[in-house]
């Protein structure tokens, strides 16, 4: 029988959640790194025992752990730890080897980016909030980071390198922080072609590479922002986070900054799908794993209330591809729930009956071991959860 891993990211350390196929009981390992910020934890798809993980610390700055067992044992490739240095904020120490390519293709170095007022604004490294490890190679891991840049390792995150010509498109001085900071934080591989890269920044926009990352196009026609200058400019818009089933390459789900959006061309053209949605506005979307129109999303009340309508947690799913939508409570508090669901908070196996993960701000983590119809929590009381993702072990 198949088991089952969850890998939570929590703001005070990793916990690693397991059970047997039939997702009845389960195993608490953590937490790892306890005390961390543990921004996003995940396993390769071709050696599922390897994992990465995001560990991060205003005081130690940012490192990557790696484990090849599991989640029983970590170690730090290329070094231990050692505090940030004072250079633009970038992190130093042998774990650290993330750098701004200040060379690009266009000749033009990249050394600032907008901010809030429309000033100038130095790049800086903060923190990497995505990891995506290679569909083919577990050595082979994507890292999205805080301000905005996409950097792959090839050697297990021993070293890293930034693929600029994202920064490098033309665009990047005009890119600008959202609320929680001017992040990368989606990175879909495509499983059909190994050159295709989507991404997302916020608050930059959706972007594709069809090239392994040396060129990128911004990918945001259609979408619409009524608080920037330009509602359907280039760039700009505050993606939250872009979903997209393997089963079927090139079909998209974004959850915006309010509008919950769709494109069925890799991208090129985006239409709402919102629908009967009680409010459009949210950070999770993700997609069924056998059925690629049945799609996932947590709505809240606003941008500036992160909780739930009526302090009802509801998950709102369509099989239609959007625009029907029907919420789902049993087994979610309907009563005085007041916690959030961050953009890397939900995951879903692939069990012949597709469980559904999500974890809230609130430290808990429910699943659904019937694609979404009942709810029970796996484990309450952790730290707020920043991420969650889910491996279908044999």
């Amino acid at each position: 029988m198949s088991k089952v891993r969850v890998l939570v990211g929590t703001r005070k350390g990793a916990f690693i959640l397991t059970s047997d196929g039939k997702r009845d009981k389960w195993e608490v390992s953590g937490p790892h790194f306890a005390g961390w910020e543990i921004y996003h934890l995940k396993g390769s798809p071709v050696d599922p025992n390897r994992l990465y993980a995001s560990q991060t610390s205003g005081w130690f700055g940012q490192i990557i752990q790696r484990s090849s067992d599991g989640g029983k044992t970590w170690e730090t490739p290329g070094g231990g730890l050692k505090p940030p240095s004072d250079a633009g904020g970038m992190p130093s120490g042998e774990s650290n080897k993330f750098a701004y390519d200040t060379s690009t293709a266009t000749g033009k170095p990249l050394t600032t980016h907008q901010w809030y007022d429309g000033t100038q604004h130095p790049w800086e490294f903060k923190r990497v909030w995505h990891l995506e490890p290679s569909l083919t190679d577990p050595d082979t891991v994507y890292a999205g980071v805080e301000d905005a840049a996409l950097f792959r390792t090839t050697d297990g995150a021993t070293s890293w390198h930034e693929l600029s010509g994202l920064r490098g498109h033309g665009t990047g001085p005009k890119w600008q922080p959202g609320a929680g900071g001017m992040c990368l934080h989606t990175i879909v591989l495509d499983p059909s072609n190994a050159q295709r890269i989507y991404i997302a920044i916020s608050a930059a926009g959706a972007f594709r590479t069809d090239d392994g990352g040396r060129t990128w196009k911004p990918i945001n026609q259609g979408l619409r922002s009524q608080y920037i200058p330009d509602p359907t400019a280039e760039v700009g818009h505050c993606v939250h986070h872009v979903a997209m089933s393997p089963k079927r390459p090139g079909v998209l789900f974004m959850q915006k900054h309010w509008d919950v959006m769709r494109s069925d061309n890799a991208g090129d053209l985006w239409t709402e799908v919102s629908g009967n949605l009680p409010t459009d506005f949210g950070f999770v979307i993700d997609v069924h794993a056998h059925e690629p129109e049945t799609i996932y999303v947590v709505p809240i009340k606003s941008d500036s209330e992160h909780f739930p309508l009526e302090g009802k947690l509801r998950v709102y799913r369509s099989r239609s591809g959007g625009n029907e939508w029907e919420g789902l409570t049993k087994g979610l508090p309907q009563t005085d729930c007041y916690v959030n669901v961050l953009r890397d908070a939900m995951a879903v196996d692939t069990l012949d009956s597709c469980g559904v993960y999500f974890g809230t701000t609130g430290g808990q983590v429910y699943a659904s071991k019937d694609a979404g119809d009942n709810w029970s929590p796996i484990v309450q009381n952790l730290p707020g959860v920043l991420s969650v993702e889910v491996q279908t072990l044999p």
